[in-house]
This record gives C-alpha cells, structure tokens and sequence, in this order.
C-alpha cells in the first residue's frame, strides 16, 4: 500500500518531537542522535485526564513511561483500617513532571508493581516503551543498553538515597511520646 507523502511527514514530525522529549530525560543522558531515533522508534504515545490511573499498584511491569506534558502521582496503598473501620486513602509519594521517568524497575524485575501511577493533569502525556523491545535493543547495540542501565542505576540509587533521607527525617523528627 502506498502511502502519501504526508504521511511520512507526519511520522517524521512524531519522531523528531520523540527524540526532543527523549533527550529531556535523564534516563536517555548521554544517548547519540542516533540512539534517541532507535528508542523513539519503539515509542508510542498515550495521552491520560486527571485521575486517569495509568498503572494500577500490583500489576505487571512491562513499560517504561516518560512524561512529556503534564504531572503523574505515584501512589502506595496504606491498606490501613481507621478503628471507625473505613479504609485510609491512597498516599502519594511522589508527584513526577515533564521529563522524568518512571517504571524503570520492569526493565530488570518484570515483578509486580509496588505502587500505582494516576494522571494528575488534564491531558497527561506519556510516551510508553515496551520493556521487551527496549531489552531486544540493548542486546541489539551494546553501547547503547550499557548507558541505558547505567543511566538506570545513577536514577534508582538518587531514588533511595531521597527515600532513605525522608526515612531518617521521619525517624528522628517526630515527637516522641512520654514516658508515664
């Protein structure tokens, strides 16, 4: 089937923007033009209104999401009972913007997720990449995976080192209760 020459416009368009997006991310830091082209490739774009639940807690992980426009609230279920017995509600442990990742873990664990991820704008966008065609590319171009899980490593030890410091600040700060 032939195809008119807008179209490949268009797809062009698309992948230029991809790539622009891409580069803004910290997990594609480093990345050639032309490893950018190879991972906007594999993008697909998905477009979520606020309260929109893009991933629910507990479920597989297959993709790796990169938010292009808009805020993305990832949240942990406190599944605890009040004595009144209602359930407590969903706390948001973090609030994610344009350019930042998430979902990086499904690119070594394909586990279930430990926490859910809701649009927290109108028209949320994310570019969605599948992690086995983002694995078949690093095994593909071996410079290209090694700066990808480099990249990975340098985001997920940032990670722990900011959720280790919210622990100790929890830990230390709080009032502590008397003695009777």
């Amino acid at each position: 089937m032939l195809h008119s020459p807008f179209d490949y416009a268009t797809l062009s368009n698309a992948m230029t923007s991809f790539v622009n997006y891409l580069k803004q991310s910290d997990i594609f830091y480093q990345f050639t033009s032309t490893q950018l082209e190879l991972v906007a490739n594999l993008c697909q774009e998905i477009v979520y209104n606020e309260g929109d639940v893009i991933f629910p807690e507990n479920s597989s992980s297959k993709e790796l999401y990169v938010i292009t426009q808009g805020e993305v609230d990832i949240l942990i279920s406190s599944a605890i009972v009040s004595p009144a017995g209602t359930a407590e509600k969903d706390t948001i442990v973090s609030r994610l913007r344009r350019g930042q990742s998430f979902g990086e873990v499904a690119l070594v664990d394909e586990g279930l997720r430990s926490a859910s991820a809701h649009a927290a704008q109108k028209e949320t966008r994310l570019l969605v990449i599948p992690r086995d065609k983002l694995i078949m590319l690093c095994e593909t171009y071996p410079q290209l995976g090694f700066r990808l899980m480099y990249n990975l490593a340098a985001d997920l030890a940032m990670k722990m080192r900011n959720t280790d410091l919210r622990i100790r600040e929890q830990l230390l700060y709080r009032p502590q209760k008397k003695s009777e």
